[in-house]
């Protein structure tokens, strides 16, 4: 008999789509057909549920064009759902996790296009029981966050794309949807797996190609609403993470900085202080949580 954790496992991939172009989908569609055809050959892979939650103000498909997505990828079982609202990251991954059922979860963005064997190699880590999450590489632009090179061990991992075994997933209670609406959810769920004692991987090997604007020297260019949701986000993991110091630092140049965006942040945060939305303080020993100067890790490049 085969023992539990080397059976073959079944992935449900979650991702949240808005505004994005069909095409673009229909090409990571077939990136991760292949990736689950790969798995699959090599006894890792059951069947990959391949899950899209619509937040966009109208369908960006039909029903028959989902239909033709499906017959295009014979290794997948995709699904399609409309949510009707814009739910943000947060709530819509939680939204598609409640409606799905697999060993896994795959959090990933409706931008990326996983490497051939990119779900082989993370599948691979969670057979260490003791892997709470295992984060694939991006490319073009990598998170420069530090890793144990013999262990993967590291802060925390992306939500562009990171195996989760549902069971831990539910059992921190999936991503605080009340607190994060697109930024910093996967920091604060990772450091919520590890608080419960798990560890969180990267895996170098587990590639994928995740779209960026880039500008001519090669820096993401982000548009106001990532502008204004990082900087809503930043302040909210610090409260949520008892790092006092940091977030009254974060206070203080959002609201002297020229950018509206902070500065609408700044009134966000402060209007969910006065009505009592603010989630409790955790971590008050800070045995979990890592802000060094404006990352969440230490940077890869300055140790």
């Amino acid at each position: 008999m085969i023992a539990a954790s080397l059976r073959p496992s079944s992935v449900a991939a979650l991702t949240v789509l808005f505004g994005n172009s069909p095409a673009a989908v229909e090409r990571t569609v077939e990136a991760f057909d292949n990736a689950a055809r790969i798995a699959i050959e090599e006894g890792l892979l059951e069947r990959l549920f391949l899950a899209f939650g619509d937040a966009s103000a109208q369908p960006l498909f039909e029903p028959e064009a989902v239909a033709r997505l499906q017959a295009q990828a014979p290794h997948l079982e995709v699904t399609y759902e409309f949510f009707d609202e814009n739910t943000g990251t947060s709530r819509g991954q939680n939204r598609l996790a409640r409606s799905t059922s697999s060993d896994h979860v795959l959090l990933c963005n409706p931008d990326v296009i996983p490497s051939g064997r990119a779900l082989c190699f993370l599948i691979e880590v969670l057979r260490d029981p003791g892997v709470g999450l295992a984060e694939g590489k991006q490319l073009p632009v990598e998170h420069p966050k530090h890793y144990d090179v013999n262990t993967g061990e590291t802060s925390w991992g992306s939500g562009a794309f990171s195996l989760v075994p549902r069971e831990v997933f539910e059992a921190v209670g999936g991503f605080d949807e009340d607190t994060f609406f697109l930024y910093c959810d996967d920091v604060d769920l990772s450091w919520r797996i590890r608080e419960a004692g798990h560890r969180v991987v990267h895996q170098p090997a587990a590639v994928v190609f995740h779209d960026k604007d880039l500008d001519s020297d090669g820096g993401w260019v982000p548009t106001e609403a990532e502008r204004y949701y990082s900087a809503e986000a930043s302040l909210l993991l610090a409260h949520k993470w008892s790092r006092n110091e940091r977030l009254d630092a974060l206070l203080k140049a959002y609201k002297h900085s020229k950018l509206r965006q902070h500065r609408r942040a700044v009134t966000e945060f402060e209007r969910r202080q006065a009505e009592g939305l603010l989630v409790a303080q955790r971590d008050p020993e800070w045995s979990v949580g890592q802000f060094v100067k404006d990352d969440y890790a230490v940077h890869r490049y300055s140790l």
